[in-house]
């Protein structure tokens, strides 16, 4: 367990049949897209890009309960991994979400790249069926469909290994419109992970960027996480 941040946190939620979809990059493509005062995190010298399909459950700030139509959405980010002030963490490029309340509390409480989408999840057996059609007005395009399954055993990523580096990630990074960096933290205790199977049939999310995500993704699924969130403050 990873020493909780200091303050109450002020935002719970789940996060249900995940699905992590990361290829590696080269790191020259992505580091010009950074804001100052983030470094770009490698692991053996690659950088990755991720793009990750999953439900969002019982989404809600601290002392108030579910509001039904509210507190559960699908969800899709296209993320990579920085650091700031040796504190690794995640930096999203883009996040969809089809519940627009959600995005633009998002978009003005942790300045954070919420877009609404109209998006669609079927399950069959143990198989998800996912889409996602980005909607927002005057952002870029974005499209993701792809069926994705858990294969194999639940299992912890070992620290060191490529796994530990693309999960283990207990803080978000954002930037206002002036460029200053925020970071906020999370907790939940580690990643129940298993290894994947999926078939991806559209994938424009980084295209913005100017990167195809072409060959075969490295794939883990999560069937659930309990998270807690805290505030944001600039990074200094």
């Amino acid at each position: 367990m990873t020493p909780l941040p200091s303050g109450p946190w002020v935002l719970q939620m789940r996060w249900l049949e995940l699905c992590f979809m990361h290829w590696a990059v080269d790191p020259a493509v992505l580091r010009p897209q950074l804001p100052a005062g983030l470094t770009l995190d490698t692991y053996d010298g690659q950088a990755y890009l991720g793009v990750v399909p999953f439900r969002m459950a019982g989404v809600r700030p601290r002392g108030t309960v579910d509001v039904p139509g509210v507190s559960a959405f699908p969800e899709l980010n296209l993320r990579t991994y920085v650091t700031a002030g040796g504190v690794p963490g995640v930096w999203f490029y883009s996040l969809d979400a089809a519940q627009p309340l959600a995005v633009r509390l998002a978009r003005s409480l942790f300045h954070l790249p919420y877009f609404d989408a109209r998006m669609q999840l079927e399950r069959r057996g143990d198989v998800l069926a996912y889409a996602s059609q980005r909607t927002h007005r005057g952002a870029p395009a974005g499209q993701f469909a792809a069926a994705y399954r858990p294969v194999g055993p639940a299992f912890e990523a070992e620290r060191g290994t490529l796994e530990d580096f693309l999960t283990r990630r207990l803080a978000l990074y954002s930037a206002d419109r002036q460029g200053r960096v925020y970071r906020g933290h999370i907790h939940h205790v580690p990643w129940p992970l298993q290894r994947a199977e999926a078939e991806l049939r559209v994938n424009t999310l980084a295209e913005p960027l100017g990167v195809a995500l072409e060959g075969a993704p490295h794939l883990l699924y999560s069937r659930r996480l309990d998270v807690q969130a805290w505030a944001i403050r600039p990074v200094r």
